[in-house]
């Protein structure tokens, strides 16, 4: 770990700045996802992923299909703090966590953990047993993240799959059982 230089922490006339506030998580709403929320998550998803963000038909498709599974973090002033997205499946017991996403401002604060502990007991609940997700192998925070919470890597070479979203698009492909989760 290394220490932010000096300047960093000065504002114009030399002086130390104020630190940033703690965002304070109590005052963001974890709900599921309403229709009129669409603007603002494809907003945040841009935001976040940008060239690889879902285009805005698509998450109307994924809002239409998998609404139940969709969970954001409102602020409570129109703006859309963090979402998860799970796809489950009538015919199996099996679901995918095809996004989540927290606003850069408000990482490293648990809501990640926050929404994917609420998605997965819902995903438990609707009597799912199996769920997957692929990240990208260089995100660190996001794979020590998903490990916390029980997700290991697919076999075989523990889960990477070279190519997977196209030419050297990788992605770690990670499995939790959610037997017993809660």
């Amino acid at each position: 770990m290394t220490a932010e230089p000096l300047e960093h922490a000065l504002d114009r006339r030399g002086y130390l700045r104020e630190p940033d506030p703690f965002p304070d998580p109590r005052s963001l709403v974890l709900r599921t996802a309403q229709e009129s929320d669409l603007p603002e998550l494809r907003r945040l998803d841009e935001a976040v992923f940008q060239e690889v963000a879902y285009p805005a038909f698509l998450l109307r498709q994924l809002y239409e299909m998998y609404a139940e599974h969709l969970l954001v973090l409102d602020d409570g002033e129109g703006r859309l703090r963090g979402y998860v997205l799970a796809a489950t499946t009538a015919l199996s017991r099996e679901s995918w966590i095809l996004g989540l996403c927290v606003a850069e401002e408000r990482r490293r604060h648990g809501l990640g953990r926050e929404l994917m502990v609420e998605v997965l007991a819902r995903l438990c609940d609707s009597g799912i047993e199996q769920v997957r997700l692929t990240v990208e192998p260089a995100n660190r925070a996001a794979i020590l993240l998903y490990r916390s919470l029980g997700f290991r890597p697919e076999q075989p070479e523990a889960g990477l799959r070279r190519d997977y979203f196209g030419p050297g698009q990788d992605r770690l492909i990670m499995h939790l059982g959610l037997t017993g989760f809660h």
